[in-house]
């Protein structure tokens, strides 16, 4: 019998990789504050291959899956948060000047894998501000390379 889980405790992290082109799997530090993670299961394109001999039916292939260019995470704009994603963002940029990516893992307590892809996070806008509301803030990451889920990773 399995057991259902809860988004309770779901966290999104990030590691920057030691040799560059290899996933890390220790490191990995917590972004606080997130409420909300974008949609990581794009539907394949269809591919047609029907040929003329068919009579009745179309037939198709999977194609490319498209995660979007860049996703919206929804996070408490607190000040612990800001200074979170600026050392992210500061971390992806001395990254890139290393020849190294950032990765990224959503983590799901019960669950013995996490999620992975890798990807550039956007420095901070400004979010709409309501009355009578939480203040909340849409980070964005752009995604590069989806690797999916692999064994869970070691916080640093």
């Amino acid at each position: 019998m399995s057991i259902d889980l809860s988004s309770a405790g779901v966290t999104l992290q990030y590691a920057v990789e030691n040799t560059s082109g290899t996933m890390p799997t220790t490191g990995f530090t917590v972004v606080p504050g997130i409420k909300a993670i974008p949609d990581l299961n794009p539907e394949p394109s269809s591919l047609e291959t029907t040929t003329l001999e068919a009579m009745e039916w179309k037939t198709y292939i999977p194609g490319l899956r498209d995660p979007g260019a860049a996703l919206a995470f929804t996070a408490n704009n607190s000040e612990a948060f800001q200074t979170a994603w600026a050392s992210l963002v500061e971390a992806a940029e001395t990254a890139k000047e290393a020849d190294k990516s950032i990765w990224f893992a959503i983590v799901i307590p019960g669950l013995t894998k996490a999620f992975y892809f890798t990807g550039n996070p956007s420095p901070l806008g400004l979010s709409a501000i309501e009355v009578d509301s939480v203040l909340e803030i849409q980070p964005y990451i752009s995604p590069n390379e989806i690797e999916g889920w692999n064994a869970k990773p070691t916080q640093g």
